[in-house]
């Protein structure tokens, strides 16, 4: 079941003696992950740069949907922006439940899918009523567009303080970030009118409201101010603050 939606991959509840596997590193693993998997080794069409992985990480070629490991053998399984591109996502989540007892699931959302699409990615992902929803892409009559990746995450990143503001104070506007205990509640191309709406139809008002709940002026003018505190801190100390506290 879910546990917590983490701010991010570096506010997890992973303890300092637990053992963690990553399945899909890439080119950017998690420097608290004692062992990475990744299936493809030799080609980027699913990353946006060679593997990488730390001088304490284990790197271990194989398939999401088929891990070599025994049961519950990690302690913490995570994968981050790999759910998305799978072939057979339910062999891929019940995998994760096989080898540990707790883990963290990252994916675009949706909205973050239709900004920069990729063509790699088979699945549209939300997170409705505490469980995770997938349809397929080509189910229905979503296809790839623009790829506005640059503007999105790169540059409006560096440029707008507004746009910095926004990810902070909404940061699963773009992705879906999912912690979850004992097991993962999911549910694939669902039939079921009031998920489908979502992948297809006009997001009105009270839909809206599931993902971004209204708050006050004040509430929402306190987190602002929280907000900015934070990117100036994080102006001044870099990103590696968070990395170094898990190597």
């Amino acid at each position: 079941m879910k546990s917590n939606n983490p701010k991010s991959r570096y506010h997890l509840n992973i303890r300092s003696n637990d053992y963690v596997l990553e399945v899909g590193g890439g080119h950017n693993p998690h420097s608290r992950s004692n062992v990475v998997v990744d299936k493809f080794l030799d080609s980027n069409y699913h990353r946006h740069d060679d593997i990488k992985v730390y001088k304490h990480q284990k790197l271990i070629q194989a398939d999401g949907e088929k891990l070599p490991f025994k049961d519950n053998e990690f302690s913490y399984v995570m994968s981050n922006h790999v759910l998305e591109h799978t072939e057979n996502p339910e062999a891929f989540l019940k995998e994760q439940m096989r080898v540990a007892k707790k883990g963290y699931i990252e994916t675009p959302s949706i909205i973050g899918e239709y900004l920069f699409p990729k063509k790699s990615h088979r699945w549209l992902v939300l997170e409705l009523d505490n469980k995770l929803v997938l349809m397929d892409k080509n189910k229905y009559w979503f296809k790839d567009g623009p790829d506005l990746g640059f503007l999105f995450l790169t540059w409006l990143q560096k440029t707008s303080l507004g746009y910095k503001m926004l990810m902070d104070t909404k940061p699963n506007f773009m992705t879906v970030r999912y912690e979850w205990n004992e097991n993962i509640e999911f549910e694939i191309n669902p039939t079921h009118e009031k998920y489908v709406q979502y992948f297809t139809g006009y997001w009105d008002e009270e839909m809206v409201k599931i993902f971004f709940p209204h708050k006050s002026n004040f509430h929402e003018f306190l987190n602002s101010i929280k907000s900015l505190s934070r990117i100036i801190k994080r102006s001044f100390y870099g990103k590696y603050v968070w990395k170094k506290q898990w190597i």
